[in-house]
């Protein structure tokens, strides 16, 4: 399977991208400088890079989103865990707690996501 890594200037372009499209490029350049501070230029070329790398299309100036949002965040979770934890799910969940505590909400909810992707 190939990484789909994104720098975070990507990222933060594709974030606008994932929550409003299918937009149209016009308004996509209206929301980077509202939200990034970009140029005109600097969209448009930011568009065709993504398009290039094959996230999004842009048919008839309309952006259309190809790999979702949680496809991107699945990989770079797993990336992060591989790379930083050795691919220790618990490591992982250790070092993020960091002492933390969790609502017996969110303690249940994390236990309901666990068990449906446990192994059989």
């Amino acid at each position: 399977m190939e990484y789909l890594k994104l720098c975070d200037s990507d990222y933060r372009f594709m974030l606008i991208v994932w929550e409003t499209a299918p937009v149209n490029s016009g308004e996509l350049v209206r929301l980077c400088n509202e939200k990034l501070g970009w140029k005109k230029s600097t969209t448009y070329t930011q568009i065709k890079k993504m398009c290039d790398k094959g996230y999004i299309e842009n048919v008839q100036a309309t952006i259309h989103v190809l790999i979702p949002k949680e496809k991107v965040q699945a990989e770079e979770s797993d990336y992060f865990v591989e790379r930083t934890f050795d691919g220790s799910l618990p490591a992982f969940l250790t070092a993020f707690l960091g002492g933390k505590t969790i609502s017996e909400r969110e303690a249940e909810k994390i236990k309901r996501m666990i068990d449906e992707h446990v192994e059989n």
